[in-house]
């Protein structure tokens, strides 16, 4: 296992590549990316969304399920490789301290890798999803809109609390895989946090890029400036705050001092 200062020092590696990407790439990178946080959705929906009757009897263990499917998309990130915004919130942050990288490049990608997240995840749930009729007919409708209007129920502090949440054990699965060595643990490691927010009920923004949009296209009475207002802004804005504040900055400061 690697250990913490070890696990900076690839961070800050990792960092740095990223910075040296074309445009091209990162676009690439960041709409397979979230193509893949979408199947995970995707995923978690078929599953949780078809067991009705354990919900009605057991929802804490079904909420679980849900959660259990979910960490695919980020696996599938570290693994196979792309670029996901919620991980890179995270980690830009320890080579800004060390003035090993500027915040310009940070916010060139954050803006890049965003975009097409977004893209990435609409796609698998218009053409993937909805133009398939995956998720179209009971049980799997309900559950499409009982997440969806859940989302956009909360007040604006609420949902930004909860992308804090989520975001802070998104960048601490990050983490943990980078500090395992092997696939099994990598998919380990990556698995329990991500498991853990989302049975939690903390706000991915890019999750929700697959998941309120989805119910949009499914019919949900759900307009598209309720989705981007109510939830896609203050959750990005938790998210941010979540990789930064909680992981990037901590971790960064105690570990990722430049030795003389």
């Amino acid at each position: 296992m690697n250990s913490p200062s070890e696990g900076i020092k690839i961070v800050n590696e990792i960092a740095l590549n990223k910075e040296g990407y074309s445009i091209s790439k990162t676009l690439i990178l960041a709409f397979l990316a979230g193509a893949y946080v979408a199947f995970g959705g995707l995923l978690a929906i078929i599953i949780s969304g078809g067991s009705p009757g354990l919900a009605a009897n057991n929802p804490g263990f079904t909420r679980f399920l849900f959660g259990a499917a979910f960490p695919l998309g980020l696996i599938l990130v570290v693994l196979v490789g792309a670029e996901l915004f919620t991980g890179n919130n995270a980690y830009f942050i320890p080579n800004i301290l060390t003035k090993r990288q500027k915040c310009h490049a940070m916010f060139k990608n954050w803006s890049l890798v965003y975009l097409g997240n977004f893209f990435g995840a609409i796609c698998i749930a218009f053409v993937v999803t909805h133009l398939t009729h995956l998720v179209s007919s009971e049980p799997y409708v309900n559950t499409v809109y009982s997440i969806a209007y859940s989302k956009t129920s909360h007040s604006f502090f609420i949902t930004f609390i909860k992308g804090i949440g989520a975001n802070w054990l998104v960048c601490l699965a990050l983490w943990q895989g980078i500090a395992a060595k092997h696939t099994i643990g990598k998919i380990f490691a990556i698995w329990l946090p991500v498991m853990a927010f989302v049975t939690m009920g903390f706000e991915h923004s890019i999750a929700n890029m697959y998941f309120i949009p989805l119910a949009i296209f499914e019919g949900a009475d759900i307009s598209w400036s309720t989705f981007i207002l109510k939830n896609l802004i203050p959750a990005t804005m938790g998210n941010i705050v979540g990789g930064v504040l909680f992981v990037g900055l901590p971790y960064g400061y105690l570990f990722g001092k430049i030795e003389a």
